[in-house]
């Protein structure tokens, strides 16, 4: 099976099957920015790798994105300056989620996680969706800089896509079935 039919398996068998699927091969979610949302279990959830190489349980978070960003879309929602401010839960909604997840990771303390999107909302990923959220190693600033090296590949997806050099679905794939590897290719 490949990365992409994994990943659109695991989210269809996460929602019961009767979800419309993206380009990307990922499921669509409109999870609201404005209620807090459900948590896998705790425990239930492992990481895979570690440090500046760990990645999500496919499991729980196989990402999932936003209908409402398009390759027809993107001039007018990703591609648009100020578009992720406008469409980011407020901290209130997720400082709670975060908590959930930390547990389902067995992860602690909360101050050394950021609970990140895996396909990010400039990629058009689901604003607040657990299987698009998890606690993400943070990795602290250094003279201005954050060392997290996935915050360079987001930006250099995205810029590919909105230079028209990548579609999205290929930036979503990317990013959701390995981003390391994708770091290699293209942060």
């Amino acid at each position: 099976m490949t990365g992409v039919s994994l990943i659109a398996s695991a989210a269809l068998a996460l929602v019961g099957g009767a979800a419309r699927v993206a380009p990307s091969g990922l499921v669509y979610s409109s999870a609201s920015a404005r209620a807090v949302q459900p948590q896998p279990a705790a425990g239930s959830c492992h990481p895979r790798g570690s440090g500046l190489n760990q990645r999500p349980d496919s499991r729980c978070t196989p990402g999932v994105v936003n209908p409402a960003v398009t390759q027809a879309t993107i001039g007018s929602t990703i591609c648009k300056s100020g578009w992720t401010k406008s469409v980011r839960p407020s901290s209130s909604i997720t400082a709670t989620e975060k908590l959930g997840s930390l547990r389902a990771y067995g992860e602690t303390p909360p101050s050394r996680f950021e609970y990140d999107h895996l396909v990010p909302l400039e990629l058009g990923g689901a604003v607040n969706d657990a299987r698009n959220l998890w606690p993400e190693p943070d990795y602290p600033a250094r003279a201005g800089f954050y060392l997290n090296p996935k915050d360079r590949l987001e930006t250099s997806l995205k810029r590919r896509v909105c230079d028209g050099r990548m579609t999205l679905a290929i930036a979503q794939r990317e990013i959701a079935s390995n981003r390391v590897s994708a770091m290699a290719r293209y942060g």
